[in-house]
């Protein structure tokens, strides 16, 4: 989009990039409010969270599941400097799906993602599709589940998206065991990564991520 046009569909309270991340989602979920959880002090104002919001939406695709969407890699605001980027911003949002289990809270889910944004945010560096990390302990503190590792996925309903900003992917963190990891870690290419969340969704085709997985 050319900076003349966008100068002419918004104005400068408009959320552009938000709205084009909301606009994707309505068509998965056209019926459903969202919950949302927003930071209360923007990190460019000195918060702490660098993420702007986490908007959770319960799915029955496949298996009830939460499904999450974070807002804050891409750019979220009016700027007409940004128009037309190739990428808004770091290029990505990420989303997660967490299985329903006793209705079991996910906050610890979205602390996880802002974990995640602190990193990408301090060290300038981001996540591409099959890139791994380790969770340097259980994905959920305190907790017994075997899944200790993260890998990073194009989201299978939401994939990719052209924002007024530039190319947006939503980037879905799966749930890797222990045993998963060390796979990968012994022989860390991206065709490795593939082959394995390939594996994966052969029995779990929206990788959904399940703690209590071995």
């Amino acid at each position: 989009m050319k900076k003349e046009d966008y100068k002419k569909q918004f104005i400068e309270d408009d959320a552009v990039g938000w709205l084009s991340i909301d606009a994707e989602l309505e068509k998965i979920y056209p019926n459903q409010e969202p919950k949302h959880f927003g930071t209360l002090i923007k990190y460019m104002l000195g918060g702490e969270d660098p993420l702007d919001g986490i908007s959770v939406y319960e799915s029955n695709a496949q298996e009830p599941h939460y499904h999450m969407v974070s807002y804050g890699f891409s750019e979220l605001y009016y700027d007409e400097e940004k128009a037309g980027g190739e990428f808004s911003k770091f290029g990505f949002e990420l989303t997660f799906r967490l299985k329903k289990e006793n209705n079991e809270n996910f906050h610890w889910a979205m602390n996880l993602m802002q974990n995640l944004a602190k990193y990408v945010f301090k060290s300038g560096k981001w996540f591409e599709e099959f890139h791994f990390i380790p969770a340097n302990g259980p994905i959920k503190l305190e907790s017994d589940t075997d899944i200790t590792a993260l890998a990073f996925v194009l989201d299978p309903e939401l994939k990719k998206i052209d924002t007024p900003h530039g190319e947006v992917s939503f980037l879905q963190m799966v749930g890797l065991t222990t045993s998963e990891y060390e796979q990968l870690k012994q022989n860390p290419k991206l065709v490795e990564t593939e082959k394995l969340i390939e594996k994966l969704k052969a029995t779990n085709p929206l990788l959904i991520t399940d703690l209590n997985r071995k």
